[in-house]
């Protein structure tokens, strides 16, 4: 049960005064549509109205708060003019100028002959000091309220300032005071205020340094969702970890007659990794461990080795991947060593209906299946194993933590429950895998098989388009594929899909009069089924330059493909650019990745282009995309199903994510089930952040 005190963080933002159906839907797309949603949305910016000079003395450009007497109101004489007010103080004269000013508002805020105060920006024209449209205006009484600084929000369209100031400040004035859960000595040490006084003083800042994420409330408040997550990862991952797992310990056979049919030998990494991950098979204890290794880093390999431990102790295992090609793929590598070792493989998609299906999932009941593929598909009710005692998840990101203990309880629970490993290929700092993956161990693949030379990476700016165009014609005639990749034109599938189909239909008028229909099209808008056949058509030589979204940016495998080209690269993030030229240069010949890039490019776009150029590390890559452009996009703008933080930003509180992680194991050692004062303080950390369902896995509650 959420605590009383909360009660008010998690009112519908509708009650706030001002905030009625008109404004709501607006404030909601921009913050959220409950009233906790806005102690979140700190200030961008501030409005300094300190500054209280004499009209003689105020510096054109600046804002000013100016106490003046109103001599007289100048109507237009004719509608397109501006309304113009003169003033007075002992120093000299100002005109105020409203452009299409109501007379009675004007006259009744401002009379003549008496004394105002006035706050707004100081413009010279014909070198007198005007005025144009006061932010604000009020009586001599009013000055100080006016005098003062005033946070600026980030806004939505329809949505004035002022209001949504307004908005916010009610939504404040609702925030409770609640118990302390930090550890005292760390607070002191770090200088926090409390949770309370640190969220008013967030929304109150005094000058600009106020506004970084380093100020001392902004530290407090991140520190505190820092240690909502870790606290939820590790109680989760505990009940994973006490709910026994059952020991899987096979003989051996198949994986030694795998490795002599290996087309190379295995890397020291990929050896580790088999020995980890065997080493959580046979304890029992529930394996939950995380793969991580670069584009062509032989993850794949080291899933099969486990799933082979665990058909050699006479269990069923499970590969999930996040779409139907990845998934097809997957089925296509294993197909031929599970064949040569004489176990039975089966791919399940949504695309499998009917008799068939059932057919297949006769067969898995009865455990005539060793090794099941599919998509999110083996999620579905009526997907029964024998006896599943592994899944293994690829691109987890695509995946959220409910899907993943989803498949985990497919396993039956008398026998102890499924072993889970994760695969990703997409590098991941330090920081941000600690959020995402904060419950697993991590196994990490850091050298490639031999045989993968880098890919060559160039470069081109836009203007040269044509040379480009060549370069893909030679490669074409070459018996060569090419992908060309177009990128997020925006959030908006549709604008995606114009760019996209654009350059495809340009590249049909430059290409294909000479070389025959040997263009396709891939994008996020088609039906599964389609984009399939788009893939195959692609993989099979029917095409042989695919233009595409960035789809293709996870796991598809043509070995024939050996260039790719990435239009407006300075767009993508360095990570999915790494992704995406590891579609190349997978076959036995050199791969090449030219970046057309429209110029010119800022700092960030150039460091991120000569990164890439430099190297093929995808872990280095991964931290210099973090410290780039911040963790909200290092996994790309959609996919990521990685916590999304309010009020940490993982480039600056990457140290405090450290200090929450080692803070909630302390906390779980002392205190497992939370049952003492910080213990319950903590629990309405946990409420506040969301994280009830952690809150669930406690014993006494």
């Amino acid at each position: 049960m959420r605590p009383e005190s909360l009660f008010p963080a998690f009112v519908p933002i509708t009650s706030l005064k001002g905030c009625g159906p008109r404004l709501a839907p607006l404030v909601e797309k921009l913050a959220g549509g409950r009233v906790q949603d806005l102690w979140w949305h700190l200030p961008a910016g501030l409005i300094d109205r300190r500054y209280r000079p004499s009209i003689a003395e105020a510096e054109p450009g600046r804002i000013a708060t100016i106490t003046l007497t109103i001599d007289r109101h100048q109507p237009p004489r004719m509608p397109r003019l501006p309304y113009r007010i003169t003033a007075h103080d002992g120093s000299g004269e100002l005109t105020l100028v409203f452009f299409n000013g109501r007379e009675d508002f004007l006259k009744r805020s401002l009379p003549e002959g008496e004394i105002r105060v006035v706050s707004g920006t100081i413009e010279l024209f014909d070198g007198r000091p005007q005025m144009t449209h006061p932010d604000r205006i009020g009586t001599l009484e009013e000055s100080d309220q006016l005098a003062t600084v005033e946070p600026v929000y980030p806004l939505t369209a329809g949505l004035a300032p002022r209001t949504l100031a307004k908005i916010i400040d009610g939504a404040l004035a609702k925030a409770p005071e609640l118990p302390e859960w930090l550890d005292p000595a760390y607070q002191k040490k770090q200088g926090w205020p409390g949770w309370h006084a640190a969220l008013m003083m967030a929304h109150r800042p005094e000058s600009q340094a106020d506004l970084e994420p380093s100020t001392l409330p902004r530290q407090r408040l991140a520190y505190d969702e820092l240690l909502a997550n870790q606290l939820a990862l590790l109680l989760v991952r505990r009940r994973l970890k006490r709910l026994s797992g059952r020991p899987l310990k096979g003989d051996g056979r198949l994986r030694d007659r795998l490795e002599k049919l290996l087309p190379w030998p295995l890397t020291n990494a990929q050896r580790q990794a088999n020995a980890e991950i065997a080493g959580d098979m046979a304890s029992d204890k529930r394996m939950l461990r995380l793969l991580q290794g670069d584009v062509g880093s032989g993850k794949t390999m080291v899933a099969l080795n486990a799933m082979l431990a665990c058909v050699e102790a006479g269990a069923q295992a499970a590969l999930m991947a996040p779409t139907e090609i990845l998934a097809r793929q997957h089925a296509d590598t294993l197909a031929p060593y599970c064949e040569q070792l004489g176990l039975r493989i089966a791919l399940l998609t949504g695309r499998d209906k009917g008799k068939a299906r059932a057919a297949l999932l006769e067969r898995l009941a009865g455990g005539e299946v060793d090794i099941l593929v599919g998509t999110h598909a083996l999620f579905q009710d009526d997907v029964a194993f024998h006896d599943l005692a592994l899944a293994v998840i690829d691109e987890q990101h695509r995946f959220g933590v409910s899907q993943r203990l989803g498949l985990a309880a497919k396993g039956q629970r008398d026998k102890g429950g499924v072993d889970v490993l994760v695969m990703t290929a997409t590098p991941i700092p330090r920081t941000l895998s600690l959020t995402a993956y904060g419950d697993m161990d991590v196994s990490l693949l850091t050298e490639k098989p031999p045989g993968r030379t880098p890919v060559d990476t160039r470069t081109v700016a836009a203007d040269r388009y044509m040379d480009v165009v060549a370069a893909v014609k030679r490669k074409i005639e070459a018996g060569e594929r090419v992908y060309w990749v177009c990128p997020l034109v925006e959030e908006n599938e549709q604008s995606d899909l114009a760019a996209a189909a654009e350059r495809h239909s340009a590249l049909k008028l430059a290409l294909e009069p000479e070389l025959g229909p040997v263009i396709g099209l891939v994008h996020g808008q088609m039906k599964a089924a389609d984009k399939d056949a788009a893939m195959e058509a692609f993989a099979s030589g029917a095409t042989r330059l695919l233009v595409a979204t960035t789809v293709i940016e996870v796991g598809v495998d043509v070995p024939e493909a050996t260039l790719i080209v990435i239009e407006h690269a300075e767009r993508f993030g360095l990570a999915q650019l790494h992704q995406l030229r590891g579609r190349v240069g997978r076959g036995g010949r050199p791969g090449a990745c030219l970046l057309v890039y429209s110029g010119p490019l800022g700092e960030t776009a150039k460091a991120r282009l000569t990164i890439l150029r430099e190297t093929d590390d995808g872990f280095r890559i991964a931290e210099e995309d973090l410290r780039l452009r911040g963790a909200g996009e290092v996994l790309g703008t959609r996919q990521s199903g990685l916590p999304d933080f309010r009020l940490a930003d993982l480039a600056a509180h990457g140290e405090l994510l450290v200090a929450a992680r080692d803070d909630a194991r302390l906390i779980l050692e002392r205190d497992a089930e939370l049952a003492g004062e910080r213990g319950q303080a903590l629990r309405v950390l946990l409420y506040l952040f969301e994280r009830d369902a952690a809150i669930q896995y406690l014993r006494s509650g």
